[in-house]
């Protein structure tokens, strides 16, 4: 089993995208009427040159109109097979490399986003000076963390079926909605948290189990699946879905001059 936030990253995202697709499935059963992706495109502070770091199958830029803002896009991830995903970006620049050794010059972009990704790193900030190093004067950096608290019934559930390596905190470094600020702060100036509000309301067992399968090193056996489907149906069953708590921030800072 990996024993490094990095180590299990590559575990999970190096070969496929389908564990991260199985996780951002689960949240279209979201109780906000706006979706993630359409709250973040109200608040990125996008400009001129934009590099996403760590990037996935690059889903935020389909909701994103990068080219009608006329934002020169800039992808990168760590992971082979993300990268052939984010090259299905409209008009985007993608480079393989590792978040903590950027290879661009310096003060090379106008803003930075880190969108879930922080905590999958060994030395979260190294990166972070890294991002500051790429800033031109006045940059920024747009960042979004889970709370300790995220996910919660998800976590109890890998927990109540003998598999607390699924909560989603086991294989992660210690940033999160509460230390991220602090974290920015050494780096950045002028940093900001808002909240989005959401919860998920999910009606049926598999979205949840096929959440609980993407996060697994090892698969759940055919007991540790049925015992995870019947305490879902059960709760189902009784509140009329199965109820998870949200806890995702968005952090923005600026790069001082």
């Amino acid at each position: 089993m990996t024993t490094t936030p990095s180590a299990r990253a590559v575990s999970q995202y190096a070969t496929t995208t389908g564990n991260l697709t199985a996780r951002i499935a689960l949240h279209d059963h979201g109780t906000n009427p706006q979706g993630w992706f359409a709250w973040l495109d109200e608040r990125l502070p996008l400009a001129g040159d934009v590099l996403e770091v760590g990037a996935g199958t690059g889903k935020l830029w389909s909701q994103v109109d990068h080219r009608g803002r006329g934002l020169r896009l800039t992808l990168t991830d760590f992971s082979a097979a993300m990268c052939v995903r984010l090259r299905d970006v409209p008009g985007a620049r993608v480079e393989r490399c590792d978040a903590s050794r950027l290879p661009f010059a310096d003060a090379s972009f106008d803003t930075v986003v880190a969108n879930h990704m922080l905590y999958h790193l060994d030395d979260p900030a190294a990166a972070l000076r890294e991002f500051a190093r790429v800033l031109r004067p006045g940059g920024r950096l747009a960042a979004a963390l889970n709370g300790s608290d995220h996910l919660a019934e998800l976590n109890a559930l890998a927990v109540a079926v003998g598999r607390p390596d699924l909560a989603l905190g086991f294989h992660q470094n210690d940033v999160t909605a509460e230390t991220g600020p602090g974290y920015v702060a050494r780096t950045f100036t002028g940093v900001t948290v808002e909240r989005y509000p959401c919860d998920l309301d999910v009606p049926t067992v598999e979205p949840v189990l096929a959440y609980l399968a993407s996060m697994a090193e090892e698969p759940l056996t055919p007991a540790q699946r049925s015992a995870a489907g019947d305490l879902v149906q059960a709760r189902i069953d009784a509140e009329g879905s199965f109820r998870v708590r949200k806890h995702t921030v968005l952090i923005t800072a600026s790069r001082s001059g």
